[in-house]
């Protein structure tokens, strides 16, 4: 709660791959409160008050992934909507001739979106979320220290590129400080 709270106001890109970290940690723990409790909320440095706090916001989550249908797979409709928001921005940086160097981004990116397409990432998805799940799947890989490939770097660090000049965009257009002309 208090890293997504801080991820959110400072990279939006690194909230939602910790947000969907905190869906499988859920779904790892069964659902089980108790596991959770003691597994992630009692370790955690914080005040008793802060971590009743957590707690709270861990059952929050918890009755939302079941209410949501999301228990096995999938992410929640909050987390969605960051996708929704970000492929909008997305889109209007994309149209606007203001942003040559998002668009550069993007069409180096393209290739490996393409690609990871092709191997099976779901068509209908916005292509953002392919970069995600591309992102949060590197990230598992190096959670279990496996081994990443020279063009899967490549590909991860052009991808990167992206949704980190995105994230920048994401935060200056939520402080009222872009300006895109279509």
């Amino acid at each position: 709660m208090y890293i997504s709270q801080q991820l959110k106001q400072q990279n939006i890109a690194e909230y939602l791959l910790y947000m969907w970290q905190i869906e499988d940690l859920i779904r790892a723990n069964g659902f089980d409160m108790e596991k959770i409790r003691k597994s992630v909320i009692e370790p955690y440095p914080i005040a008793e008050e802060q971590k009743k706090a957590l707690a709270v916001w861990y059952e929050d989550l918890i009755n939302m992934m079941h209410d949501e249908g999301v228990m096995e797979k999938g992410h929640l409709q909050i987390n969605k909507n960051i996708i929704i928001w970000l492929t909008d921005l997305h889109l209007r940086l994309l149209r606007s001739p203001k942003f040559p160097y998002y668009s550069a981004a993007y069409y180096k990116a393209l290739p490996f979106i393409v690609e990871l397409r092709a191997k099976g990432a779901d068509k209908e998805a916005p292509e953002l979320e392919t970069c995600f799940d591309a992102m949060y799947g590197v990230l598992m890989l190096k959670l279990q220290k496996k081994e990443i490939s020279d063009e899967t770097q490549k590909a991860i660090k052009v991808i990167g590129d992206l949704l980190a000049m995105l994230a920048g965009y994401y935060h200056k257009d939520k402080k009222g400080e872009l300006e895109i002309e279509d």
